[in-house]
């Protein structure tokens, strides 16, 4: 096991340097002192590396959110939009191989999000599902306002990312501004109109 977490964490540190470009399997041999056959026993191929570091990051996102304190349901459901904006500016790479990756192993939604087979959105729902008790979201399905919540602040990451905005400043006040209509457009109950 020692070699295969050592391959790992070589495949991450290549892919924070140079994107999924950097992963050859040749050179990682050769960073972890392996033979490039070595190196397929215990990674069968360039997209089982890359189904690793997906699951790497998504465990560094769940443990993210596994953290959170907050005062109240709605309170921690900000922290989540906070810790996802840490996460996209703080660790870039991670992030993209937590959410943009075409990992093998990605959970499907609907299936697999309702069957609770996604540890980070369980907790992300967890947080939706006191809100409502609460009363402050209303009762839409908490996987439907979790998708929404994700995709709402994804699709802004992606716009930053991508120099859509004049600044970091204008970008994060823009985001917690969209992230708290959201919120607000759920408080209501019943069908959205």
């Amino acid at each position: 096991m020692i070699t295969k977490h050592r391959i790992l964490a070589a495949a991450q540190d290549r892919f924070e340097r140079d994107g999924t470009e950097g992963l050859s399997m040749r050179s990682l041999a050769k960073d972890v002192g392996l033979t490039p056959m070595a190196l397929y026993r215990h990674y069968a191929d360039k997209e089982a590396l890359i189904d690793a570091i997906s699951v790497a990051a998504l465990e560094d996102w769940r443990d993210r959110l596994a953290a959170i304190e907050a005062p109240s349901a709605i309170a921690s459901l900000e922290a989540v939009g906070e810790a996802f904006l840490d996460f996209a500016l703080e660790a870039p790479r991670r992030f993209e191989a937590a959410f943009l990756l075409p990992a093998r192993n990605a959970r499907r939604f609907p299936d697999d999000i309702e069957a609770g087979k996604s540890p980070p959105l369980n907790l992300v729902m967890g947080h939706i599902e006191q809100a409502q008790r609460d009363g402050a979201l209303g009762d839409a399905p908490p996987s439907e306002i979790a998708m929404t919540i994700w995709a709402l602040s994804q699709g802004l990451v992606a716009l930053y990312r991508a120099n859509r905005f004049s600044d970091g400043d204008t970008f994060r006040a823009t985001y917690r501004a969209a992230l708290r209509r959201c919120y607000a457009s759920f408080s209501q109950t019943g069908p959205p109109p």
